[in-house]
């Protein structure tokens, strides 16, 4: 019952209020005494921000005196994180202009890495290092190469390829044989017809006459016949899949990345979709 009889007296702070506003003040003579003072009242939107910040977690305690003045706690947090981000940019920004930083840096790495940066590789033109009478024969066998074989690599390639295999111990003679070789299987090489058959490559580029056509034995062919140069001849099949133009009996052509074929132990090539047929001398109306 005791707690029942205390719980009755509690009067609230409103009505506490309430019962002052009554007991107006009055002075000496009497009248009532007017308090003149104007009271400033809070704006809707301040009271809100006010609660906002009263009731954060982080705004509660802190009575410090480094709060900036007259912002809210989230405009206070984003200009400290500017002000925070302005000081690692200027920090940055001193370190990288040392002089010599770079430079220190990879000496670090390098002795922590236990290890020295590789030296740049010298780069020489092997045919400085022959003898005078070794480049004479180097450079005579790389203009006859050049001359048997063509479309492929340049005259001074072929000297450096021949001069690099010398350098190594090879005589000249073996030399001119391996690098010839090499150079009938580079793309884009025209390969004697003759040496068709001994290019270590799956498709060949050959220029020729087409000295013989044959009507063809299936529909799916479009042309077939025969090339021949000053070294050989060679039997052609050109697909209609291939979309490749007509040749004609006696015209100079040029075939390039045709495919070879194997039949009962003789070597012919074939047109596909990705070989394409060159005319040399179609188009020069100046020479008619």
């Amino acid at each position: 019952m005791s707690s029942n009889n205390a719980s009755g007296k509690i009067v609230s702070v409103d009505e506490q209020a309430f019962e002052k506003a009554d007991e107006q003040a009055v002075d000496e003579d009497g009248f009532p005494v007017v308090d003149e003072t104007p009271e400033f009242e809070a704006a809707v939107e301040q009271e809100t921000q006010a609660k906002v910040d009263a009731n954060h977690p982080d705004g509660i305690a802190d009575t410090s005196e480094d709060r900036i003045h007259g912002v809210t706690l989230e405009q206070e947090e984003r200009i400290q994180a500017r002000e925070a981000e302005l000081e690692r940019i200027s920090a940055q920004a001193e370190l990288g202009t040392q002089e010599g930083r770079e430079q220190r840096t990879r000496e670090v790495v390098s002795e922590l890495c236990g290890r020295d940066e590789p030296a740049p590789t010298e780069r020489t033109d092997p045919r400085e290092k022959l003898t005078q009478d070794e480049l004479a024969k180097v450079n005579k066998q790389a203009m006859r190469i050049s001359d048997e074989v063509k479309g492929g690599w340049s005259r001074a390639v072929v000297a450096k390829q021949l001069a690099e295999k010398v350098q190594r111990g090879r005589d000249v003679t073996k030399a001119v044989l391996e690098t010839l070789e090499e150079l009938k299987a580079a793309p884009g090489a025209i390969v004697p017809i003759a040496d068709v058959p001994d290019v270590p490559v799956g498709e060949v580029t050959v220029e020729g006459t087409v000295s013989e056509l044959w009507e063809p034995s299936s529909t799916s062919i479009q042309q077939v016949g025969l090339i021949a140069d000053d070294s050989g001849k060679i039997k052609f099949t050109v697909w209609n899949k291939s979309n490749q133009t007509v040749v004609q009996k006696g015209e100079t052509v040029r075939f390039r990345a045709a495919a070879k074929n194997w039949y009962e132990g003789r070597c012919s090539i074939a047109l596909t979709g990705w070989s394409d047929i060159h005319f040399p001398e179609r188009g020069r109306w100046w020479e008619e």
